[in-house]
């Protein structure tokens, strides 16, 4: 046992047994003897800060015991004369030793040390203990993160969802959750609903809490993820029968074949499936989950409602700005930075509390630094001020987080097509100043201009048309200049294209012309025939043995010729709704 205690502190087991067989087995005067030797630790000569005397000054050990180095330290400090071997009870102390509050405490720990052998308090790894300075770090969840309302009751906006009567309260006073999809743009609650449910219907049953939450986001999870949830949920059914809620985040980022794994289990039972996505269900998400599920519509948070979860941030000293700025710095944010926030970031509550959060750290890092610039003028004056530092957000500071005005806005999503939606009713209606708004919207927005003109050119067909046949050619123009100059220049080019088409006359025969035309080939109105004789081309002497061409009056020597050109089954059919077309046909 000695010999492996020797091992233990780097020595070779050669060594080790030489010094044991010369000390009668005695562990410290093996040590001191190795030590007075100079045979040093496995591997470099400097292991352990040690400055062995060399063999040849002392032939014995307790010569060199008094010739060591005045700076190496004393082997009697690390093993106090003590050279009992290694017993079971002295090994049992190294497991480790805990209070009844769960950390070692200074008191204990000195205690234990004074009852362990020598030995082990060389290899023994000091205790961490937790600090109070520790447990006040700021936290590092994001203030938007820490202000999730808990229940239902302190969900800000959404009241469409969650009035007394809705189908949620109804469905949590039941205790019959269904499976639903929540469905809105980020930042108006859709995780936070989701967790609130869970909080709510716990707080509601009489019997404790009867349903569990377990969150996967689409983004980094898989089927395997959705697989070992739902095995985990029919466990926890089985055993206390407690019903799972699993939601996941993102849910349109699945494809069709991931997306069929919850069929089963939202069928039988085996979960209640809640997802969340910014994205128009109808074209992301396979149409037997949408059968299964009830789509909640979420709505962009109105500037009062984001104006009260600044306010609710702002006061609240657990969760809020003061617990990330620590108890030394007080945060005051007046009513101009909340309405600034409110009504730039596009109700996106997410974007303002964290643009608030930062525009706080701004403020608080100006108000630190000008209260050190004070207390070296007051240490020197002999007049230090401690009192406790008041940071002041300013709507500059609120300006500086915000940097640009939040736009919700997807150049591949439903806010793109709303956009170019709007901006075409617009046009058609004749409002310039409405379609000249909704092109900056999208140019704001980052669209791509070439898209914006294309749609021009389609609008100067569908909707001016024959009204004013030169729009499309101001269309075309408007394209080509886009694409030979790009952006920023472009955007006057596009403007100017928007107004005059705006302001330009209306038809839309040629649209419905198309149309109607369109119609009756699909349906076969008139069977499809093939083109009468005397409109076809003979450029071939059998051509015309076979009768192409002949019969066919070329108008400009005959203006007044009553010559027919539909099909005979189609004979009298108007698909142009036009004045000079109606006087041909009379």
């Amino acid at each position: 046992m000695a010999e492996q205690q020797l091992v233990s502190m780097g020595f070779s087991e050669d060594i080790a047994v030489e010094a044991l067989t010369a000390t009668g087995g005695d562990i410290v005067k093996a040590t001191e003897w190795i030590l007075s030797h100079g045979h040093n630790h496995k591997g470099s000569q400097d292991s352990c800060n040690f400055n062995p005397v060399s063999s040849s000054t002392s032939g014995s050990p307790t010569t060199a015991a008094h010739d060591h180095h005045p700076f190496q330290p004393k082997i009697d400090r690390f093993f106090q004369f003590q050279s009992k071997p290694l017993t079971p009870t002295s090994v049992s102390v190294l497991k480790p030793i805990v209070s009844t509050k769960g950390v070692t405490t200074h008191e204990e720990e000195e205690e234990k040390i004074d009852e362990e052998p020598p030995l082990l308090r060389l290899t023994k790894r000091p205790k961490v203990v937790e600090s109070e300075q520790r447990k006040k770090r700021p936290p590092h969840e994001p203030l938007s993160e820490r202000m999730r309302p808990r229940t239902l009751d302190d969900v800000v906006g959404q009241d469409h969802l969650l009035a007394p009567k809705s189908l949620l309260r109804s469905a949590i006073d039941c205790g019959r959750l269904p499976s639903i999809l929540l469905w809105g743009p980020p930042g108006t609650g859709k995780t936070s609903i989701a967790r609130a449910i869970v909080n709510t219907c716990s707080a509601s049953e009489a019997g404790g809490n009867t349903y569990r939450f377990v969150s996967l986001s689409a983004v980094t999870s898989g089927v395997k993820d959705v697989r070992e949830a739902v095995d985990e949920a029919r466990r926890m059914k089985k055993k206390s029968n407690k019903r799972t809620i699993l939601f996941i985040d993102e849910v349109h980022r699945f494809n069709k074949a991931q997306q069929d794994s919850f069929l089963p289990v939202i069928e039988d039972g085996s979960v209640i499936f809640m997802g969340a996505t910014t994205e128009n269900p109808s074209f992301h998400l396979i149409t037997p989950l949408l059968s299964r599920c009830r789509v909640l519509t979420l709505n962009p948070l109105k500037p009062h409602h984001i104006a009260t979860l600044l306010r609710r941030a702002a006061a609240d000293s657990d969760k809020g700005l003061s617990c990330c700025m620590g108890e030394s710095m007080k945060i005051e944010v007046n009513d101009e930075c909340i309405e600034f926030l409110s009504t730039n970031c596009d109700g996106d509550a997410r974007v303002a509390l964290n643009a608030l959060e930062i525009s706080a750290t701004t403020a608080a890092a100006r108000t630190g630094m000008a209260r050190g610039s004070n207390e070296e003028l007051g240490d020197k004056q002999g007049n230090a001020d401690e009192s406790p530092l008041s940071a002041v957000v300013s709507l500059d500071d609120v300006k500086e987080a915000m940097q640009c005005k939040h736009l919700a806005y997807d150049r591949a999503g439903d806010e793109h097509y709303n956009l170019i939606s709007a901006l075409h009713k617009s046009m058609r209606g004749s409002d310039a100043n409405a379609s000249i708004y909704w092109l900056a919207r999208m140019l704001e927005g980052g669209e791509e201009p070439l898209y914006i003109a294309r749609r021009l050119v389609r609008f100067a067909s569908e909707d001016v048309g024959l009204a004013d046949p030169s729009a499309l050619g101001q269309a075309v123009a408007c394209y080509q200049a886009c694409h030979f100059i790009g952006m920023p220049e472009c955007n006057v080019i596009l403007a100017q294209c928007v107004a005059y088409l705006a302001l330009a006359p209306k038809s839309i025969a040629v649209y419905r012309a198309i149309g109607a035309a369109q119609k009756v080939v699909r349906e076969s109105v008139g069977q499809n025939e093939g083109v009468p004789l005397h409109l076809r081309n003979a450029p071939t002497k059998l051509m015309k043995d076979l009768n192409y061409g002949r019969d066919y009056i070329y108008p400009p020597d005959n203006p007044n010729s009553s010559q027919t050109y539909l099909p005979p089954s189609l004979q009298g059919y108007k698909f142009l709704d036009w004045p000079n077309v109606a006087a041909n046909d009379r």
